[in-house]
């Protein structure tokens, strides 16, 4: 057996195979010395002949095997861009040859595969080509006709690979600027949460305190880690609609008049208007939120007075945690509770102003359930 790279012997060949022929100039010279070639045939003669051939036209990276056997190694070791087998050799023939590429070349991958054979036979070709062959050589061997054959496929497998290349840099362009629209899409998100909760809570804390508090929620109620992160994202725009309502009443530190308080309930109309006709799954989300985080349980909200599933889970969700927040916090009307009793008036309005499973998965966030 034969393994390795250039022959070590003169091949015996006749001089008309070699002598004045003038070398197909079919690659160029930089592609030629890169190109990697496998050669199996159990001949020794045919190995050599085949090496020296190549090493004329300036093909420096052979290897080549009397053992089928091997190849599977050989193939991983030099991941080839050509192989070249012959069809009929003992123990394990061309087609079999084949067949192991087939199971480790990637899918998409194009190793194109030279058949030396001197069966020229339709049906021993039709079987060839259905295996895996791409080209045909046959004995004796034609050195120009090698050159052509072998330089023609190695053109396409090097522009197969060009082609691969330009795709995965155009795939890494396109998760780059994917990637750059979803954290302008978050900024934007981000901004006009700000901009309106910026009315009445001038650290903009508040809108993000409640998009976390709300994800956690989620989470707790298991439903997924995608829905989890558009709730959070949609929460914070609750109070989006506050943007149509007055200053002077926002921030107005005493009790609110019926009217005023009739005013303020309507930033929950405003805001389903403000994203309404959307196409956007966070914007579509965020409307329910905005419209419908005030309603309750027992059907006392606002601004539509629904009760238990007929108010959407996600404002179910945000209506727990965004009166929680803006219990521990300092609002312009009310000092910061402690949490402790911001939690006890949660569970206390249980059943009531909220969902019960809702309360109790907001519970096993705080490691209370």
């Amino acid at each position: 057996m034969q393994v390795g790279g250039r022959a070590a012997r003169e091949p015996r060949r006749s001089k008309e195979h070699t002598a004045h022929v003038a070398v197909p100039l079919t690659l160029d010279p930089g592609s030629t010395a890169r190109a990697r070639i496998l050669v199996v045939d159990d001949q020794p003669a045919n190995l050599e002949l085949i090496d020296k051939l190549l090493a004329k036209v300036g093909y420096r990276h052979v290897v080549c095997t009397r053992d089928p056997r091997q190849v599977a190694s050989l193939y991983t070791e030099s991941h080839p861009d050509l192989v070249l087998v012959d069809l009929h050799m003992p123990e394990m023939d061309g087609f079999a040859v084949m067949a192991s590429l087939a199971a480790l070349v990637p899918s998409g991958e194009y190793l194109p595969v030279l058949v030396l054979t001197a069966d020229i036979s339709e049906d021993v070709r039709s079987r060839a080509l259905a295996g895996g062959a791409h080209d045909f050589l046959t004995k004796p061997i034609d050195a120009t006709e090698m050159w052509l054959r072998i330089a023609n496929l190695l053109r396409t497998r090097f522009l197969h690979l060009a082609l691969a290349q330009q795709n995965e840099l155009l795939e890494a362009r396109v998760r780059e600027r994917t990637a750059q629209l979803e954290q302008a899409r978050v900024e934007i998100l981000e901004r006009l949460s700000l901009a309106a909760e910026y009315r009445d809570d001038t650290t903009g804390q508040h809108t993000r305190r409640v998009g976390d508090t709300s994800a956690e929620i989620a989470g707790a109620l298991d439903l997924g880690a995608e829905r989890v992160e558009l709730i959070r994202q949609a929460a914070p725009l609750h109070d989006i609609g506050k943007l149509g309502v007055a200053d002077g009443i926002l921030r107005k530190p005493g009790a609110l008049t019926p009217e005023e308080f009739a005013h303020v309930k309507s930033h929950t109309v405003i805001g389903q208007r403000i994203l309404a006709n959307t196409e956007i799954p966070v914007l579509r989300l965020a409307q329910e939120i905005a419209h419908s985080h005030h309603e309750r349980w027992d059907g006392t909200g606002y601004p539509d007075g629904r009760s238990r599933e007929e108010i959407p889970l996600a404002g179910r969700i945000v209506a727990v945690a965004d009166v929680y927040d803006a219990l521990t916090h300092d609002r312009p009307y009310k000092s910061a509770w402690p949490q402790d009793l911001a939690v006890s008036e949660i569970v206390c309005r249980r059943g009531r102003h909220f969902d019960p499973e809702v309360v109790d998965a907001f519970l096993r966030t705080l490691g209370r359930s």
